[in-house]
């Protein structure tokens, strides 16, 4: 793993596409900042972070797929990997809100978001974005947000936590041919509120109930609805109300 550390930077993912074409930029090669000013989250939102108190990174993965219909499977690769590494250190209920949030008790500890790239050879770039909520205590105006620190009461070595979660990527992408259906499995497993009824809001506002059943192939949201039909939702097109 090369691993790249910056002070400051506007966001780790687009440092590490500017450099990704280099030569010396290498599979897995990984980014990490103490601030970041211009953090990006799903669908636009600004992620923020106090200095140093935070992981933010972003990691590059080369050529996991050839197949643009399988890009959520890195999501899941990856979101499982970070599962695994916090649960080594014993953090407790942790879940994985659809499609990319990290959750412990109902409390938002991590976003995700991945950039891919297709390149004129026909191979797919992906840059991963993670913002890990670590030793920041503070999180005033943020009901929905928690830490590390905060759940578990103690502080946390953040390159520590960043090799681990590296490590157990490189093994979900080095097992996923073998263990594709076992992955899917245990995503599944772990999705905030499966199996719960709990509200929704569409894209137009309206409020309604749901059961979250699992995922699709291509990452839609499967809901079973009040009138027990079924229907798959894309990530503009639904909002939990929780």
């Amino acid at each position: 793993m090369k691993l790249i550390k910056l002070d400051a930077i506007d966001s780790t993912n687009d440092f590490l596409k500017g450099i990704s074409s280099l030569p010396e930029t290498v599979n897995f090669t990984v980014v990490t900042a103490e601030l970041q000013t211009k953090g990006k989250g799903q669908m636009g939102h600004k992620w923020e972070s106090e200095v140093g108190k935070n992981l933010i990174m972003s990691v590059l993965v080369k050529d996991f797929f050839q197949d643009v219909s399988r890009l959520f499977h890195l999501n899941i690769a990856f979101a499982l990997a970070v599962i695994e590494a916090l649960e080594s250190y014993n953090v407790p209920e942790l879940s994985i809100k659809w499609p990319n949030d990290i959750m412990s008790y109902s409390k938002k500890i991590g976003g995700i978001l991945i950039e891919n790239s297709i390149k004129s050879d026909g191979s797919i770039e992906s840059i991963i974005g993670l913002g890990l909520n670590v030793n920041q205590t503070n999180f005033e105006d943020l009901p929905k947000a928690s830490s590390l620190a905060v759940i578990c009461g103690v502080e946390f070595d953040r390159e520590l936590i960043l090799r681990l979660l590296v490590k157990y990527l490189k093994q979900n992408i080095e097992e996923w041919q073998e263990k594709e259906q076992h992955f899917w499995k245990d995503y599944k497993l772990r999705l905030f509120k499966k199996d719960i009824p709990m509200p929704f809001a569409d894209e137009n506002g309206v409020h309604f109930m749901g059961i979250i059943q699992g995922v699709s192939a291509f990452g839609k949201l499967q809901v079973l609805l009040e009138d027990d039909s079924f229907k798959e939702f894309d990530i503009k097109e639904i909002q939990m109300l929780y």
